[in-house]
């Protein structure tokens, strides 16, 4: 199997970040360090970052309803972070994407590189549904204005699709194939709206369901 494969399969890198940190000198190969285009077989022991790379350890993936207030790191800096969600034996996955610390609702996780890969890589288009709160109406031009034509931001046009979910015009469902950070809060701030509340319910082929909020199930 060649390495970036292998790396794919049993960490959470994709085959570019395998390709990545194979170029960087961060794998080796029964001690010697690895080249791009190398073949593994079976009795190889192969490390990253100088931590071995086990090939039994099962593929797993899993969905989580983040709650507001964790981050998505295992290192959280004085925050909660979302492995304080989850069992020991599941903290060697990986999110596939993240939630800001403000936001709440779906959440994969995955130790699969291929899968993550095909999640967050932008020619995949892997659609994303949320629900907003702003802090007041959103107004019919500013609608307009941000599912016809799109919003300038510092990092290219945001272009998101607005459904209204009441008669007030403060909550909507927003629906996105990015997931460029903070892109949401970014555009309804460039019109001077504040997002108040935003939750993911869809990513791809997953959905919340009525999974609970903190709670987690496993996909596969």
């Amino acid at each position: 199997m060649r390495l970036n494969k292998f790396l794919a399969q049993y960490t959470s890198l994709s085959r570019r970040s395998a390709d990545r940190a194979i170029s960087e000198g961060r794998v080796n190969i029964n001690g010697i360090a690895a080249k791009l285009g190398d073949v593994v077989i079976d009795i190889d022991k192969i490390t990253l970052d100088m931590q071995p790379v086990i090939s039994d350890i099962k593929i797993t993936t899993l969905v989580l309803n983040k709650p507001i207030g964790y981050v998505c790191s295992k290192s959280g800096q004085g925050s909660k972070t979302i492995y304080e969600l989850l069992p020991p034996n599941l903290h060697y996955i990986n999110s596939v994407g993240r939630l800001d610390k403000d936001s709440s609702g779906l959440l994969v996780m995955t130790n699969d590189g291929v899968l993550a890969n095909q999640m967050t890589h932008p020619r995949y288009q892997k659609q994303k549904k949320y629900i907003i709160i702003l802090d007041r109406s959103l107004e019919p031009l500013h609608h307009q204005m941000i599912a016809d034509h799109g919003i300038n931001l510092a990092d290219g046009l945001s272009k998101l699709g607005l459904v209204s979910n009441d008669k007030n015009a403060k909550e909507w469902e927003v629906t996105m194939s990015e997931g460029r950070n903070r892109q949401i809060r970014r555009t309804f701030a460039a019109l001077g709206y504040e997002v108040k509340k935003l939750h993911r319910t869809h990513f791809g082929p997953y959905l919340l369901g009525d999974l609970k909020l903190g709670n987690y199930k496993v996909t596969n």
